[in-house]
């Protein structure tokens, strides 16, 4: 898996003056563009389509200080409709303009080329296994919310506590199906997965059974999930198991991501530090 990523890697690297389309990445990956794109964050740290533009940017840096072409030449070859909204996109990266780059010989920004070499690691191994599920629905409170990769979700607490308890019982009642009782469950989440991009956040419980009126509904088709059990200080362990699914699981098993909402059932220690967790994620068998 890692060779063809790497060989997607230099792809784009052969590609940065001309739009780079990540279906063809994900053929020259073997996988889909929905894995692609969700691996490639998990292992990069930013999403696909911000990596491509910032080594575009680093290239095109090169070019500006270079003083070879004009900075409109360069604009166009890099994909840029005007002057103006290439400007724009590399005060964004250099924190400088284009024109004052060249004129003074500013200091600029740089991407490195990004390739993945396999570190051995996993040596406490990791406890999974695979579920076909019949379509279910998650009925509970939902919301919109920022994506924060480490640390507590402030807006998710505060989403939580505005919960009553009566309402937790009666949807603790609608539980009928694994996974039992409470859960978190994330969908609708941008495809690079960046810090403060925003995802559908569930409070509810997975059932079959009719939902009240007063409640929110998500159904979800029939399908196969990986689950991970994983434990630790919260939130910090939960957030690495996410991690490590797809850094370490996906890359060592014939499996890979599909579209579809992530679950968490959690089960908290007595003073609340720690927790037991089990996540779901949407998968299907690889073919190669």
């Amino acid at each position: 898996m890692l060779e063809r990523l790497n060989q997607a890697m230099e792809h784009i690297e052969r590609n940065l003056d001309r739009p780079v389309d990540a279906a063809e990445l994900a053929r020259i990956a073997l996988t889909s563009e929905y894995h692609l794109r969700r691996l490639f964050s998990a292992l990069a740290g930013m999403g696909l389509s911000e990596y491509v533009r910032r080594r575009r940017l680093t290239v095109a840096g090169a070019e500006v200080l270079a003083g070879e072409r004009t900075l409109l030449d360069i604009a166009v070859r890099y994909g840029y409709g005007s002057g103006e909204a290439f400007a724009r996109a590399f005060r964004a990266v250099h924190g400088v303009g284009p024109g004052e780059a060249r004129r003074t010989g500013a200091a600029l920004n740089s991407q490195p080329r990004m390739s993945f070499r396999l570190v051995v690691e996993g040596s406490s191994g990791m406890r999974y296994r695979v579920v076909e599920k019949e379509e279910f629905t998650v009925v509970g409170r939902r919301t919109r919310v920022p994506l924060v990769h480490e640390g507590a979700n402030p807006a998710i607490m505060e989403f939580v506590r505005g919960i009553g308890r009566e309402t937790l019982r009666r949807l603790e009642e609608l539980s009928d199906q694994e996974p039992h009782g409470i859960v978190s469950v994330s969908d609708n989440l941008a495809e690079d997965r960046a810090e403060g991009s925003e995802l559908d956040y569930w409070h509810g419980v997975v059932t079959g059974a009719p939902a009240p009126e007063d409640m929110d509904v998500l159904t979800v088709p029939a399908g196969t999930w990986a689950v991970f059990e994983g434990s630790g200080e919260v939130p910090q362990a939960i957030q690495y198991l996410w991690r490590d699914v797809f850094t370490q699981w996906f890359p060592s098993n014939p499996y890979r991501s599909r579209p579809g909402p992530e679950i968490l059932r959690t089960r908290l220690s007595p003073d609340g530090t720690e927790a037991d967790a089990e996540l779901w994620i949407p998968v299907e068998r690889t073919t190669d």
